[in-house]
């Protein structure tokens, strides 16, 4: 496996991270005395597993190999102090952010199950006429900073494949691994400045600029409209579902933000 490929794939399964517990196994190896614990190498496999991968021997040999090499590296870096410089730190301090909120919002999904009667309610509430009359296929590409999309909406700019970027780059584990792809829907089924963006996109455009939600921010791509047909209670529930926990967590955010003291 290429190491920045390698290390790529560590900082989305970070982001997973959240139904991993760590165990005391016996370390998976240890480089200049430094264990490197066997719960890191499960962590990239359930990775690799997610993206379609198999779980062989062979794999986990590849795995082994380039943690190893991580290991070797981030001792380099360190022994050079290169882990006290501003700018280092300052990114350290960033993906630590990252991981801590994809945690939370995994914690408030998993405490906040919506009833039926909450689905059923938002999903009638959708489906009234003033949905409008068309419906979108959207992909996204969602990711936890402004800079990030920034530096995906330059990519696509200078010829990077979406759909690629999608299962390398989105934190999104529903759609990323089907390159963004969300599924046909009403704009009102996504969160509202999600909705604006879209329809205001035309068949194959990208949005220009990131559009921020609750769960971060995102690239949107725009693969076609259609006159809208509205599908049975239980062929969109998943999407009701989520729908539901987005605008709790919206909630959820303001409250904490108004607890906030903020200078």
């Amino acid at each position: 496996m290429h190491l920045m490929k390698f290390l790529q794939l560590i900082v989305l399964c970070i982001s997973g991270l959240l139904a991993v517990t760590t165990t005391h196994a016996a370390p998976m190896a240890k480089v200049n005395g430094v264990a490197i614990p066997n719960a890191r190498l499960e962590l990239v496999m359930k990775g690799l597993t997610a993206q379609g991968q198999k779980d062989t021997p062979e794999a986990r040999k590849v795995v082994r190999d380039d943690l190893i090499k991580q290991e070797i590296l981030s001792q380099e870096a360190v022994r050079k102090k290169l882990d006290k410089t501003p700018d280092v730190q300052t990114q350290m301090q960033i993906t630590r952010q990252t991981v801590l909120i994809r945690a939370l919002q995994s914690d408030f999904i998993a405490s906040h199950k919506p009833s039926e009667k909450e689905l059923r309610k938002e999903y009638e509430a959708v489906s009234a006429a003033s949905m409008g009359d068309q419906e979108y296929n959207p992909r996204h590409i969602l990711v936890s900073t402004e800079a990030e999309a920034k530096d995906v909406i330059a990519s696509i700019k200078k010829g990077a494949k979406f759909e690629q970027l999608a299962k390398d780059k989105s934190t999104d584990d529903g759609s990323k691994n089907k390159g963004g792809e969300l599924g046909w829907s009403s704009a009102r089924s996504y969160a509202q400045p999600f909705a604006e963006a879209l329809v205001k996109l035309k068949k194959g455009e990208i949005t220009q600029k990131p559009v921020k939600t609750s769960f971060g921010w995102h690239v949107i791509r725009n693969d076609g409209m259609r006159p809208l047909k509205i599908p049975p209670y239980e062929e969109v529930k998943p999407k009701v579902v989520q729908r539901v926990l987005q605008r709790q967590f919206a909630a959820y955010l303001e409250e904490l933000r108004s607890k906030a003291k903020i200078e």
